[in-house]
């Protein structure tokens, strides 16, 4: 089983971010108290071991070293189930100290942290805290006090980036050599700063010949430089994918903890509301909502999960899980985004989106999902 915890605490709201966080941080004890409680009720509901850990936000790396290590202590995880446990990092938050306690006093060996840019002026004006130095200072002491699988975040198609900062950026990073990079399209999305400022004429998009450059830019380098390009946003060196993060992709159960967390079961999915106050108010326990899945809905995130992926979808598990009859209409309605190019059928007969039109899957897929 999956183990996700959501950490809804940052310092400050980054300009393009839609995540539930807040600044809070006198609530941080009482959020504390309310996941563990949450666990507890939860964790007697399956008798499966957590093989994956992973602690996302809002910014994991916010909260102080007590309250981190009573929610691990909490967890009474079996460390030899664990084939991966990750934090998430800002490059503001990693010192000496603060890697040497997650070393020492956690099982967490994967770090993952958001760069976002190498650029100054980028990083301010999307408001991120750190600086292009701080991050490169961050990756080495990681590296020097003994986090050996180090992923790391950049975004593309910021306001005032052109070519040669993200080049620059791209670079910087794959020097750097981590063992797993995300590399994520900015998205403007509704209710965020950012967006705010597009509505104002404030700052522009990026346009799209300037966006698929880069995309172009990222896979040659990543490829170039050894990454294996498994997801539409993530490159990883051989045998360093992100094992937590793949469950997304391939339909396997994980469990949700913390407010605005969301969980899957295999067959339904659940989430806990966007409100700290109300998850606090209820000890962490009772808010969790289960949403009505129809066949369509079920097969429609099959497909859009598996799709996003070089691995793609094969006929077989469409039939497993949907029938044959679901399996034949697929095919059929396939047939001629393979002829044109949009799928391909890989050499062990699955069907996946090329990688030179993984910028663009989501009008792909918008012809394939059932409605």
């Amino acid at each position: 089983m999956k183990l996700y915890i959501h950490v809804p605490f940052c310092h400050s709201k980054c300009a393009y971010c839609d995540f539930y966080s807040t600044p809070r941080k006198e609530w941080m004890e009482a959020y504390t108290d309310a996941l563990i409680n949450e666990w507890r009720v939860r964790s007697e509901t399956f008798d499966e071991g957590i093989d994956t850990l992973y602690f996302g936000g809002g910014t994991p790396s916010s909260l102080p070293h007590a309250l981190l290590k009573r929610i691990i202590d909490a967890l009474d995880l079996d460390t030899r189930l664990l084939r991966e446990a990750t934090i998430e990092a800002n490059p503001e938050d990693v010192s000496m100290e603060w890697v040497r306690f997650i070393v020492n006093e956690t099982p967490l060996r994967r770090v993952s942290m958001g760069i976002q840019s190498f650029d100054d002026s980028e990083l301010h004006t999307v408001g991120r805290r750190h600086t292009a130095a701080r991050a490169i200072e961050a990756t080495e002491t990681l590296r020097a006090e003994g986090i050996a699988n180090i992923s790391c975040d950049l975004i593309y198609g910021l306001p005032g980036q052109d070519m040669k900062s993200w080049k620059r950026s791209l670079s910087t990073l794959t020097g750097l050599r981590p063992e797993h990079i995300s590399a994520y399209l900015l998205s403007y999305e509704p209710g965020t700063r950012l967006f705010a400022m597009l509505d104002k004429g404030k700052i522009e998009e990026t346009p799209d010949e300037v966006v698929e450059a880069m995309y172009a830019h990222l896979c040659e380098v990543t490829a170039k430089e050894g990454y294996l390009h498994y997801e539409i946003s993530n490159f990883a060196l051989p045998g360093k994918e992100a094992i937590h993060n793949s469950s997304y992709w391939d339909g396997s159960p994980y469990i949700g903890l913390g407010p605005g967390a969301h969980s899957w079961d295999g067959t339904k999915r659940s989430a806990n509301p966007c409100n700290l106050k109300k998850y606090i108010e209820g000890n962490g326990s009772g808010v969790n909502e289960t949403e009505d899945e129809t066949i369509e809905n079920l097969f429609n995130d099959m497909l859009i999960t598996r799709l996003r992926t070089a691995r793609g979808i094969s006929l077989d598990e469409i039939s497993e899980k949907f029938g044959k009859k679901m399996a034949e209409t697929f095919k059929e309605e396939s047939t001629p985004m393979i002829e044109d190019g949009r799928l391909v059928l890989t050499p062990d007969h699955r069907y996946a989106i090329p990688e030179n039109q993984w910028l663009t899957s989501n009008a792909i897929l918008l012809e394939l999902i059932k409605v």
